[in-house]
């Protein structure tokens, strides 16, 4: 399959329409389909005939479940430099990212099924996100030995209270309702009125200076009340918890909350890398000390990707998780307590020449 059948573009009308087009791979985005969209961001942004984009996924499992990280894998053991793919793939998607944040008329995902990992990076932070019934979020990285990016540590930071933390360190999965409520979704639609909202976006008759207000007019009409979300219920229980000053103080704490939620909580963070979760706490620790633009947060998310592309952590989380899939992996450190403060802080160290510049 060529980029040109992975990832399809059509314009109906003013409309642009691009459609990840791997179902069979829960839409996993590679490098060649980041390298085909690039280009037509950059028309749609520049071309007066276009009034706002559109972003879906084919099928109905899902808007994207990430990066192709089989590809990353399959790549072990290549220098992390220019020209090698797991350099030139984060570096491409964290390139484009920022662009997509940047583009500059109505940008719309509609984030069905599963969206999870590159997926979320994808959807959230553009003029609307619609979430459906089906909607599964997530950024489930701390079990292949890396970490939440794509601009996570900015929107994961904006959630309520300590929920960014703990969705972070967790991994855990929400719904429409808890989508909504930290901030990540902004309209809900039924599945099976997708199609239809997308024809109706396509038949604006737009105005100029008004294209905004008039996709939120038809986003409106289609908007229709989620489930009670789950999170608001734990929010003060999970404030008491993530609020510690160490990722073992976190885990202590859980033993003094009652309720399914905490064991599951400590159930999920002992089966992730303890490197990984050393290290996500620092990045989202840094990332709430101050207002992180997408550039700043994409710039720290790129440097300690690198650094953990090069752990034996992420080899053997993606080997449990996407290829043997024994959910058995071998990780460096047994405990959390064999991971030094100078084993956390060397993610975070300059990677001189190789930094993403946005030049």
């Amino acid at each position: 399959m060529t980029a040109t059948d992975e990832i399809l573009f059509e314009q109906r009308g003013g409309f642009a329409i691009a459609t990840l087009n791997r179902p069979k791979a829960l839409n996993a985005i590679n490098l060649r389909m980041y390298r085909a969209f690039e280009p037509q961001l950059a028309r749609s942004a520049a071309d007066p005939g276009v009034h706002a984009l559109l972003l879906r996924g084919a099928g109905d499992r899902g808007l994207c479940a990430g990066g192709d990280i089989r590809a990353i894998y399959d790549a072990r053991g290549r220098p992390l430099i220019r020209g090698e793919y797991a350099f030139d793939m984060f570096r491409e998607e964290y390139l484009f990212i920022r662009n997509l944040h940047h583009f500059p008329k109505p940008r719309i995902a509609l984030a069905h099924g599963i969206t999870m990992g590159g997926g979320a990076g994808l959807s959230i932070g553009g003029t609307a996100c619609v979430v459906t019934e089906t909607t599964v979020m997530a950024m489930p990285e701390v079990f292949i030995g890396s970490t939440p990016d794509v601009g996570a540590t900015r929107f994961f930071n904006a959630c309520p209270g300590r929920i960014g933390m703990y969705l972070a360190l967790t991994g855990r999965r929400i719904g429409a309702g808890d989508a909504l409520y930290c901030g990540f979704a902004t309209h809900q639609v039924r599945q099976q009125d997708l199609e239809t909202l997308t024809s109706a976006l396509a038949e604006i008759r737009w105005r100029p200076g008004q294209a905004r207000a008039q996709v939120e007019a038809v986003l409106a009409r289609f908007h229709t009340p989620a489930g009670e979300p789950r999170l608001p219920v734990l929010r003060m229980a999970i404030d008491r918890c993530f609020r510690q000053g160490s990722v073992e103080a976190i885990v202590d704490a859980f033993s003094r909350e009652p309720g399914v939620w905490a064991s599951e909580a400590r159930g999920a963070m002992e089966r992730a890398s303890p490197v990984s979760l050393k290290v996500v706490f620092r990045q989202m620790r840094l990332g709430a000390a101050r207002a992180m633009n997408i550039e700043d947060a994409l710039v720290l998310e790129f440097r300690v990707v690198q650094h953990l592309l090069a752990d034996q952590d992420f080899s053997t989380g993606v080997r449990a998780v996407l290829v043997d899939k024994d959910r058995n992996p071998r990780w460096r450190f047994s405990s959390l307590a064999e991971v030094s403060d100078a084993e956390v802080e060397r993610h975070f160290a300059s990677l001189g020449e190789r930094e993403l510049s946005f030049d």
